[in-house]
């Protein structure tokens, strides 16, 4: 489980591609201070499993499924990831539950600042569009989000400069694919809204709920 509080930037130094899977190899520096093998970290907000570590570098593969779902089938040596260590039963809960399985992309298709703050349109599937409402949560490349206006396209985000500065959203550009992971409680909510009413009208249709029952 992450929160979306990005710990640093880090970068791709190898892409091992096998077929339809790779490996990763990434530089970085905070999360390496007490990694082990087989723990999880969240790159560009899709949680991998650290398989060799050293100083300065780790170790993640991503299967073909990761790779379908996400954006991670275009990045190359150079290219800056969002890096975030699972959260520790006694860490600060700062941003929101966030699983590390990604449900999608989105493009981005605009960013504009005003005052100290840039807004970003970000264009996605209508499917994770019922998942998304203003002032809700979501993940984006890792970062925990809030949503600041829906359309029937997209959503727009607006960043303080911080969040500009300290993740990789203030190096994308219009174009640029995200990784989208929306609110964990949407998701489960509409599941257990969707048993009820399929048993409702199980009922209903073997006669419960009629007259004489």
């Amino acid at each position: 489980m992450f929160t979306g509080i990005v710990e640093e930037i880090g970068s791709v130094k190898a892409v091992k591609r096998n077929g339809p899977s790779l490996r990763l190899v990434l530089s970085a520096v905070k999360v390496l201070d007490d990694v082990k093998l087989g723990d999880s970290i969240a790159v560009n907000g899709i949680c991998l499993t650290v398989t060799t570590f050293d100083d300065a570098t780790f170790s993640v593969d991503v299967m073909p499924e990761t790779l379908k779902a996400s954006s991670l089938d275009g990045v190359k040596p150079g290219t800056q990831v969002n890096l975030e260590r699972a959260m520790p039963a006694n860490g600060r809960f700062g941003g929101h539950f966030v699983s590390g399985h990604v449900d999608g992309v989105g493009r981005i298709t605009k960013k504009r600042p005003l005052a100290n703050a840039v807004y970003i349109d970000i264009q996605c599937d209508r499917a994770l569009l019922s998942y998304i409402v203003p002032k809700g949560s979501i993940c984006v490349d890792g970062t925990s989000l809030t949503v600041f206006d829906v359309s029937e396209r997209g959503f727009t985000l607006s960043l303080i400069p911080h969040t500009y500065s300290e993740t990789v959203l203030g190096m994308k550009q219009t174009g640029d694919l995200v990784n989208l992971e929306c609110d964990l409680l949407a998701k489960y909510m509409e599941k257990v809204v969707g048993q009820s009413k399929m048993t409702l009208e199980s009922l209903t249709e073997q006669g419960y709920g009629k007259a004489g029952w």
